[in-house]
């Protein structure tokens, strides 16, 4: 059972991580820039010439790595662990290539109740090391599906509040994305190995037909969507993106995302797989400077 006092107060230590614009170009591949080799307004994130960092990329940068398993003493049944939320806020645009220090804690542990599981936020912030400069602050929401009922041995935060109901209303954008059917392959080298994302047998383990693409790919897409869409694939103008990660997508799958306008410099989205109907991003909301 998880020792909520031990796992509040959590820190990682400072996580330093060189990476290159190799790096930023690779994780942009990732998330589907560059698929059409012709699309010239993508060529600034997968050509070295003027080459901007997908923000998104700061969730991937200076991670503690899987600390929730090496450090038993805090109780987590990480075996049924499941990612549900990313969120990212940049505060200054990311260098392309760069040597950025990572620090993370545990923000927020929230017992769902016996049998119903808990929910623990993670906050990362991501500074550049040269000048110190604070580049982004990352959020991840954690599911935590074994360890409900754990405030009855005391400890237990409130509930983050709830995310706002889409808009009643027709989108204003709808576009759709197809993703690589390889794209798993590329995005697992900016840094998750799991091999849930490219070895067959370990996905039938799991459940799965096939090899199911990183949540975090999927959340990235999201990220390539609005930065086409709202910012003229402008790096620098993105302030913020989060969603909830609600169902996996298969590689090769067709993103459906759609948005809705809420004034004129936010964006409130969702994302489905064509082929299914399956809903695989929920709650999405993105910022940037008009």
């Amino acid at each position: 059972m998880i020792d909520y006092e031990k796992t509040k107060a959590w820190r990682s230590g400072p996580v330093r991580h060189a990476y290159t614009e190799r790096d930023s170009i690779l994780y942009a591949l990732g998330i589907g820039f560059g698929a059409d080799p012709l699309a010239q307004e993508e060529l600034g994130f997968v050509y070295e010439k003027k080459l901007q960092a997908v923000p998104t990329m700061a969730a991937v940068l200076a991670s503690p790595g899987f600390w929730m398993r090496d450090n038993k003493e805090l109780g987590i049944d990480f075996l049924k662990l499941v990612h549900g939320e990313q969120g990212v806020t940049i505060h200054s645009p990311l260098p392309a290539a760069a040597t950025v220090l990572g620090e993370s804690r545990v923000t927020r542990v929230v017992d769902k109740g016996e049998g119903k599981g808990a929910v623990m936020h993670v906050e990362k912030t991501l500074t550049d090391e040269a000048d110190g400069r604070l580049l982004a602050t990352v959020e991840m929401v954690l599911f935590l599906r074994g360890d409900g009922g754990f405030s009855r041995q005391g400890g237990g935060d409130e509930p983050a509040a709830p995310a706002p109901a889409l808009p009643d209303a027709a989108p204003d954008l709808r576009v759709e994305l197809p993703t690589r059917a390889d794209a798993a392959v590329l995005y697992r080298l900016s840094g998750d190995l799991n091999p849930l994302h490219i070895d067959p047998a370990v996905a039938a383990k799991a459940g799965f037909s096939r090899p199911i693409l990183h949540g975090l790919a999927t959340y990235g897409n999201a990220c390539r969507m609005v930065l086409a869409q709202c910012c003229g694939h402008d790096a620098s103008r993105l302030r913020s993106i989060r969603a909830r990660l609600s169902a996996p997508v298969y590689p090769g799958e067709t993103l459906v995302l759609e948005g809705w306008r809420l004034g004129g410099d936010a964006l409130a989205f969702r994302a489905t797989v064509k082929e299914r109907e399956v809903q695989v991003l929920a709650n999405g909301l993105a910022s940037w400077v008009a």
